[in-house]
């Protein structure tokens, strides 16, 4: 009870104006009014930015997935056009508009990603919105990720790079995409739950800033802030899994999948030294998995001699 109310004395003394004291209790009263508005607005703004990820995150799977993979199995009208060549189809007005289209809708968003990112846009927009930099970054990121594919243009005028739709591979190989999909993404969701979640999405930053307690990421090692100053969600492998991996690609599946992939291959600097510590954590994570496990079957035996 000591170390609470301490702790509340002291948010509530560094809620009150520079040069003033807090010396009565209508004075402590006005203060705790303003630090609980404070903290309620910290709250929603967080709790809506994990909403509007949470809701991307499921579109964005659908977009890139499994809408590509169903459009396949459902047997609706081709993505693409095989009877035209390429030679025609890269002079056509209407495939080079949605290529443009797209082309800065991908533009948009890396923009977007990227430039808050930077160190010097960093700062200015850590000192501007403060505690709340991580959610505002979380949430113009799925703006701009709505925006991409709300506005998205399929060239369905060009011909496909490959399709899949020779029996019974028509069938099996887009259930088999499917598998591996569910896959990826499954391990995408473990490693972001492993990477801290609710600090990659802003929600303990306010949380802690609510408690008093500072900038969470500063509790963390030296080399898990090295990594994450390096990448922040290493799952590039799964991603271009899902990215190349599907029963048709049509032209602007191409561009979609050459541009992020371009992305993602330079946007991450791990080194050696992060790749060191990822294995460290990887195999102190399956130890403490499999100890009890072990415990269990040396207990067993014990049993078992006794």
């Amino acid at each position: 009870m000591t170390i609470s109310a301490d702790c509340w004395f002291w948010r509530v003394t560094a809620a009150a104006p520079s040069g003033s004291s807090v010396s009565s209790v209508g004075d402590i009263n006005i203060i705790m009014a303003s630090v609980t508005f404070r903290d309620c607005f910290l709250c929603v703004s967080a709790l809506i930015t994990f909403v509007s990820v949470f809701v991307t995150g499921a579109d964005f799977v659908r977009f890139v997935s499994f809408r590509a993979i169903y459009h396949n199995l459902s047997g609706a009208a081709p993505l693409c056009r095989d009877s035209v060549p390429w030679s025609v189809a890269l002079r056509d007005g209407v495939v080079l508009k949605a290529v443009a289209v797209d082309v800065f809708l991908l533009v948009l968003f890396s923009v977007q990603h990227s430039l808050l990112a930077w160190t010097p846009v960093k700062q200015v927009c850590q000192n501007v919105f403060g505690v709340l930099f991580r959610s505002v970054y979380c949430f113009t990121t799925a703006a701009a990720l709505q925006i991409l594919m709300h506005y998205w243009q399929p060239v369905t005028s060009a011909p496909c790079l490959w399709s899949v739709r020779t029996a019974p591979w028509d069938i099996w190989f887009p259930l088999i995409c499917f598998i591996l999909h569910f896959l990826c993404w499954a391990i995408i969701c473990s490693i972001l739950l492993i990477f801290d979640y609710p600090e990659l999405l802003g929600i303990k930053q306010v949380y802690y800033e609510c408690l008093g307690l500072g900038d969470p990421l500063l509790l963390k090692s030296e080399r898990a802030q090295r990594l994450y100053a390096h990448l922040r969600h290493p799952v590039c492998v799964e991603l271009l899994t899902v990215l190349w991996l599907l029963p048709t690609f049509p032209l602007d599946r191409l561009l979609l999948a050459v541009y992020l992939s371009a992305y993602l291959i330079l946007a991450h600097s791990l080194d050696a030294q992060d790749c060191a510590y990822l294995r460290r954590q990887l195999r102190s994570k399956l130890q403490l998995f499999s100890a009890p496990l072990e415990g269990s079957d040396q207990s067993n035996n014990t049993h078992k001699t006794d």
